[in-house]
């Protein structure tokens, strides 16, 4: 088994997470890690006080952008770029990771990965998530998860890459969304592999209204289909939409159902349907427009 690295590029995105960013810095610092970590943070100009936080922990590089100006690859890029290190962790700033083996497990399995692409973390929903995203987050990262039969699956939430890779594979900075699966799809055809660590482990969740889970899920089928990734599916309303929002809402009823959550049903019903909704606009769009 191969040792881990002793010094590491910790490249963190932040905007307006001052309610978390204090406790994923101090869960960084804290890790079961002996080596150096080099922390680089490119935050999007917030205004809630998260610079004072950041500042405390004396990053080597403490980029603000001008409000409105974030392209997702293009900050990904300049974090790899200003990176000192050939190691390169990402983590969100409001990804705290569980306890003090997230590094350390994180790089074990990356390191003795042959011909690695990228390693990610486990992500666990927060204790206000909704239903609806817990039960998402537990078919992404859960012990039953179904995101092993999916075709291709990633997260950039909390991940750890090769500086020498990314040099031969930077990710786009022509898309908006899901360029972090596309990289990865793009490394993965040229033979990298791609690894969920699932002994890694980073509490992060978001709640969406069902308005803002088109918005998303519209805007990541739009990267997809510009990235010629659509997958072979009917973008009728009947069979891309209806079919597949019933047996989604099917799902989301037993897993409310074992958990006592049974009020948050209709709501769940209502993101699934906007969901797919957003998935085949933004199919039908990325393919006009691609």
């Amino acid at each position: 088994m191969k040792p881990i690295p002793d010094s590491i590029t910790l490249v963190m995105r932040s905007y307006n997470e001052a309610w978390a960013i204090e406790d994923t810095l101090k869960a960084v610092f804290s890790q079961d890690y002996a080596g150096e970590i080099e922390l680089i943070v490119i935050d999007s100009g917030s205004t809630d006080g998260s610079h004072e936080i950041i500042q405390s922990y004396q990053p080597k590089e403490f980029i603000i952008l001008e409000p409105g100006s974030y392209v997702p690859g293009k900050v990904l890029n300049q974090g790899f770029q200003l990176a000192s290190h050939e190691w390169v962790v990402f983590l969100n700033s409001d990804a705290t990771p569980k306890d003090d083996q997230w590094l350390q497990q994180l790089l074990q399995a990356a390191v003795n990965t042959p011909k690695l692409g990228a390693a990610f973390s486990r992500q666990v929903a927060r204790d206000d998530c909704e239903a609806v995203f817990a039960h998402d987050y537990d078919r992404c990262f859960g012990p039953k998860r179904e995101s092993d039969q999916w075709e291709h699956f990633f997260s950039m939430v909390s991940c750890v890459a090769q500086k020498s890779v990314w040099q031969q594979y930077p990710l786009r900075e022509d898309l908006q969304y899901a360029e972090d699966d596309e990289w990865t799809r793009r490394m993965k055809e040229a033979g990298y592999a791609t690894r969920l660590v699932v002994e890694s482990v980073v509490i992060h969740s978001h709640n969406y209204t069902p308005e803002q889970s088109y918005k998303r899920a519209k805007g990541d089928a739009i990267a997809v289909a510009q990235a010629g990734n659509v997958p072979s599916m009917s973008l009728t309303w009947f069979a891309g939409v209806f079919l597949p929002t019933l047996k989604d809402s099917i799902k989301d009823f037993q897993y409310c159902l074992q958990r006592h959550r049974l009020r948050e049903v209709p709501h769940a019903f209502r993101v699934r349907y906007q969901q797919r909704r957003g998935r085949i606009d933004g199919y039908k769009e990325g393919l006009r427009n691609g």
